[in-house]
């Protein structure tokens, strides 16, 4: 199937309420523009140079989504045009962007990245982690930052059970964190969770985010 057939048939599972983000990483500017073409404007990307080099060559109207593990010495690069940093791990990478936010006299948006898999590979707070840090306070003070929600990733497992459990998991948390500490926000309502292979269970169980790479576009090209 074609990349506007496969984009079709997607958005027949994705309710208006979801936002698609096209994850492009690995892909060629051209495979990215027949998106685009088709009327997709968010994508995601893992890899800072990467990000940048689309961004300088692709069309400007495009809403970029940094969706991979991001390093302290590479903030700087993306915060001048990042519409949305999906997978903020630590407190240290939050006060980074806020820094590099500052200096470049913007407001840049965030999820904080929750460990939810029952694997080790994975990045981000745990729970307890997570109640912590935001019981602590001292990110009210972090003005270049705004947190609007969570993100996680699901076990990489055929068990489907598990899956909708830790989706769950993750739901529960965002509302239970809304209800103490950002209740009076209203950006803080993004849920990024679900991929290629199980975001229709994501959108279920509450995702207002899914991050779609291989079932448009193929598999990557390294």
């Amino acid at each position: 199937m074609s990349i506007p057939q496969n984009i079709l048939e997607i958005r027949k599972h994705i309710p208006s309420h979801v936002k698609l983000v096209c994850v492009s990483k690995f892909h060629p500017n051209e495979t990215v523009l027949e998106a685009y073409q088709y009327g997709e404007r968010v994508f995601g990307e893992s890899k800072v140079q990467e990000l940048c080099g689309k961004f300088e060559t692709l069309p400007k109207d495009i809403s970029w989504h940094f969706i991979g593990h991001l390093q302290t010495n590479k903030i700087k690069f993306i915060v001048p045009f990042v519409e949305l940093i999906h997978g903020v791990d630590s407190y240290k990478l939050l006060e980074e962007i806020n820094k590099q936010a500052l200096k470049a006299g913007k407001t840049v948006n965030c999820l904080l990245q929750i460990h939810i898999a029952k694997e080790d590979t994975k990045f981000g707070f745990s729970e307890e982690e997570l109640l912590q840090t935001l019981s602590e306070g001292k990110w009210k003070e972090l003005s270049g930052i705004n947190i609007c929600g969570l993100m996680g990733m699901a076990t990489y497992t055929d068990n489907r059970d598990q899956i909708r459990a830790e989706f769950k998991g993750l739901k529960a948390l965002l509302d239970q964190v809304k209800k103490l500490y950002f209740s009076d926000m209203a950006s803080f309502c993004e849920l990024s969770m679900g991929m290629s292979d199980d975001y229709q269970l994501a959108i279920e169980e509450g995702s207002t985010l899914v991050r779609i790479g291989s079932s448009i576009f193929g598999h990557r090209e390294y």
